[in-house]
């Protein structure tokens, strides 16, 4: 078990189901946060940085950040940062300097990949959801895509469906599994 020993970490990430991915992994490779040292928060997305950098970081709160985005984002976490009170370096080296490490595609796309498909499939066979899965395969827009990008499709076409396949596909992880972003979050976070 690990246990944190800085205070105050902000873990910014764009959404809910980010959030519920991270919250799981945390859970899942137990990490023991007490409470009030560590928090993960959900932005609403990824444009609302800029709010949620001056509120809870040098300027503001004082919690020391780190966070996720995905690849397109770039520039508003570089924006973000800069009218927060940071000076990032060029490119995503810049970024990761400060803690915010970047997804190649986002978080479902990461998790995906980490966990290989059959063991996707098998989560989503656990949850019941196969049979409308396949019904997704079926339709014209949908047939000879990689089943990666129609399972990326799957998540995210449901009422609450990506929040609850980003927590459980973030449960599912082996410690030796979690993709690189995420581990350098939890590193950020949790290993001063």
């Amino acid at each position: 078990m690990f246990t944190v020993v800085v205070p105050g970490v902000a873990i910014l990430v764009e959404g809910e189901s980010d959030r519920e991915a991270m919250l799981a992994l945390m859970a899942a490779h137990r990490f023991d946060v007490p409470p009030g040292h560590a928090v993960v928060v959900a932005m609403g997305g990824i444009t609302n940085i800029t709010r949620y950098v001056a509120q809870l970081g040098p300027m503001g709160t004082q919690f020391r950040l780190t966070g996720l985005y995905d690849s397109g984002e770039e520039r508003f976490v570089r924006r973000g940062l800069q009218l927060g009170g940071f000076t990032p370096g060029p490119g995503y080296a810049g970024l990761a300097a400060l803690g915010f490490h970047r997804c190649d595609r986002d978080l479902e796309d990461e998790l995906i990949r980490a966990l290989g498909i059959d063991r996707v499939l098998s989560v989503v066979e656990q949850q019941r959801d196969l049979d409308s899965f396949r019904t997704l395969q079926q339709q014209p827009a949908h047939r000879g895509r990689p089943i990666s990008g129609q399972l990326h499709r799957f998540f995210g076409a449901g009422s609450g469906r990506k929040v609850r396949y980003g927590r459980l596909l973030a449960a599912a992880l082996g410690d030796a599994e979690i993709p690189a972003p995420l581990a350098a979050v939890l590193a950020d976070a949790f290993c001063p």
